[in-house]
């Protein structure tokens, strides 16, 4: 895992804090009964959230706030881009799978590059519920986590949204396509 400064510079922050605003008050149906200023008050107070939603946005996921935990009191922000975020794709599924690449290995894998950004990849139950608030991956895919028990013989899964359903797939999970990557998501 790299090593690296977790924190964003006042001019960062602001431009973050700035394009997150104007992206939860454009796609207020994502987050019912919410206020931006309690979302952004949350995200000041904890800076190492807002470096880890500032990669998300790096790497083309387009965070925004999807939910509110009120047992925890945790706002839940998921990648909403259209597509699978194009700075996260072409990756196979976990260290171990990349290891097993003989050939062509890609670069990093879903696992630690979601470790490295500070988030978690988003289940299927989750990636469902994305899909309830709009339409994502028509055109690409989404690995998403994988029981153990499917991992454990080599496999992982990914879900797309094809013909107006949300379908659930497998593949090795040392394979990767330049049409796939994750979607994360991250509590504040």
């Amino acid at each position: 895992m790299k090593k690296e400064n977790r924190e964003l510079s006042l001019e960062q922050r602001e431009e973050l804090l700035q394009t997150l605003k104007v992206r939860f008050e454009k796609n207020m149906e994502r987050h019912k009964g919410l206020e931006w200023d309690d979302v952004q008050a949350k995200l000041e107070a904890n800076p190492e959230k807002l470096w880890s939603l500032n990669e998300m946005e790096g790497t083309g996921g387009e965070p925004d706030v999807v939910g509110y935990d009120e047992k925890t009191g945790e706002y839940m922000f998921y990648d909403c881009s259209a597509e699978s975020p194009k700075g996260r794709r072409s990756v196979c599924y976990d260290r171990e799978a990349l290891e097993s690449r003989k050939k062509h290995k890609p670069e990093n894998s879903v696992i630690d590059m979601a470790a490295e950004m500070g988030i978690e990849l988003l289940t299927e139950e989750q990636y469902r519920g994305l899909q309830q608030l709009g339409h994502f991956d028509r055109k690409t895919s989404s690995w998403v986590q994988t029981p153990e028990h499917i991992r454990k013989l080599g496999g992982a899964i990914f879900c797309d949204r094809r013909y107006d359903t949300v379908f659930m797939y497998h593949n090795g999970a040392d394979s990767y396509y330049g049409a796939r990557g994750f979607r994360g998501s991250l509590r504040v």
